[in-house]
């Protein structure tokens, strides 16, 4: 264990973890998502610092065995149901080791995932669930079995799940690493709580122990040959008629509950016809067909009016800011909104209804903020206004904000506020986002179809040749 003094790795795969070049990729990761602090107080954009004055206790404590994790700061943050979610906020010098873990690991468990598995996966993403889900359905399998695991995080058994990291993986120092991040407690109201169940929620490892978790359950799905889609915690298997589904929903119940004692909830879970159903967001709107393609989705009704609260929020007209941050932070709002929904059918929506509410809130704000007839005229003039069309308007002290805003849409076009104060073309953006969607959509169905075609080639070529040698 021992060379001249200094502590050694003891296998290839701790050698790795401890390497100079995974710590330093590991926090400068931690600095960049950035986060709360733990219980240590020291915030994420910190860990290269900390790294760099205690790089060697860290190492030295992994290789000899003796590192120690403090427990985790429990937060709790509001869900949409009106629940809480359980996070647990690690330390900074935990996030960096658990972040370097996930770096070595990942390439160890990738291969043994399942190709139906999408959650927290290199070169996967939500998107790829919902296009998948999509395929289905097209195929021709219109019921689905939603599956919905009650505090999934919080309910993994531990011995089970250390089971599982056994079968794919020797190394017992990160075995032991795995182990002691399980146990390491969370601290809630100044109190110490053990961990005997669960992984936190909002450490780095967390993701991928829960798909090393998860794993087995999506190879029994694939051994009995179903059509299913995972991400995380949120799966849904598909099947062609609702006997099938009925019949699914009991085996996939039956199979997490006494083979991976987790809890489904009973309330939400339910076979179902897949039109109209959810995921990940979306509500399936039609099928589609194996003729048409996939069928048309849009973001779920509680994902619009949270879109339009947090739109509410920036814009309310009493809230002191400049006109050019209220501007900012629609544009990061809406980018990031239509970045993650941008393959649903929303066009219409945004044009007709979404983007003229949202323009009429901007010069609601706009008319609050310059308050004074004067002003309101400068800034207009100022904003490249002709003077024969500010002089066609009347009330310029009203104090009717929301009317004043439909009058000043004639002053204050689309088109000055995209150009002169800086708002984003969202109809022009979603238009190309969307057409790189579908395109994609036809990339892979064209990718899928050549592969098909070589394997029906193969599998023709293959009986001629048995075929030949028969009648020889």
């Amino acid at each position: 264990m021992t060379r001249e003094g200094m502590a050694v790795p003891n296998t290839t795969l701790c050698e790795k973890l401890v390497s100079d070049d995974n710590l330093t990729k590991a926090a400068k990761k931690v600095r960049s998502n950035d986060g709360a602090p733990g219980i240590d107080g020291i915030p994420a954009e910190d860990a290269l610092v900390y790294l760099l004055k205690n790089q060697e206790r860290i190492v030295s404590e992994i290789i000899t065995r003796k590192y120690k994790p403090s427990p985790v700061r429990r937060v709790e943050i509001p869900k949409a149901n009106g629940k809480k979610r359980l996070l647990g906020i690690p330390t900074v010098r935990d996030r960096i080791v658990q972040q370097a873990m996930v770096q070595v690991l990942t390439p160890v468990f990738e291969p043994t995932f399942s190709d139906f598995s999408f959650g927290y996966r290199p070169n996967r993403s939500a998107e790829d669930a919902v296009r998948l889900a999509q395929l289905y359905m097209s195929e021709g399998y219109n019921h689905v079995v939603d599956l919905d695991l009650s505090q999934f995080f919080d309910t993994v058994n531990h011995d089970i799940l250390m089971g599982l990291v056994d079968k794919d993986m020797e190394d017992k120092d990160i075995r032991r690493l795995i182990f002691v991040f399980l146990k390491a407690g969370v601290l809630y109201r100044d109190k110490l709580e053990e961990t005997e169940l669960g992984v936190s929620q909002g450490n780095p490892l967390s993701p991928l122990l829960a798909n090393v978790y998860l794993t087995p359950f999506d190879k029994e799905m694939e051994k009995r040959g179903l059509r299913f889609v995972r991400y995380a915690d949120d799966c849904q298997l598909f099947t062609k008629s609702d006997y099938a589904a009925a019949r699914v929903m009991k085996n996939a119940t039956k199979y997490l509950e006494n083979k991976l004692k987790l809890k489904v909830n009973v309330e939400k879970t339910e076979a179902r016809e897949a039109e109209g159903s959810c995921f990940l967001g979306f509500t399936f709107m039609t099928l589609g067909s194996k003729e048409n393609g996939r069928g048309v989705c849009r973001p779920r009704g509680k994902k619009i009016e949270s879109l339009k609260e947090k739109l509410k929020v920036i814009t309310k007209r009493n809230r002191g800011v400049s006109i050019h941050q209220v501007i900012m932070e629609i544009n990061e709002t809406m980018l990031g909104w239509l970045a993650y929904y941008a393959r649903g059918n929303i066009l219409t929506w945004l044009m007709k209804e979404l983007l003229p509410w949202l323009r009429r809130r901007i010069r609601q704000y706009l008319w609050k903020t310059w308050k004074t007839a004067k002003s309101r005229k400068r800034h207009l003039r100022k904003a490249g206004v002709p003077g024969r069309q500010i002089r066609t308007v009347t009330g310029w002290s009203s104090r009717s904000y929301w009317k004043m805003s439909l009058v000043l849409g004639r002053l204050i076009t689309n088109e000055r506020l995209t150009e002169y104060f800086g708002l984003r073309d969202f109809e022009g953006i979603l238009r190309k986002w969307h057409k790189k969607r579908m395109e994609r959509d036809y990339e892979l169905d064209f990718n899928d179809y050549l592969c098909r075609q070589y394997e029906e080639e193969q599998e023709t070529r293959l009986l001629m040749d048995v075929y030949s040698c028969v009648n020889w």
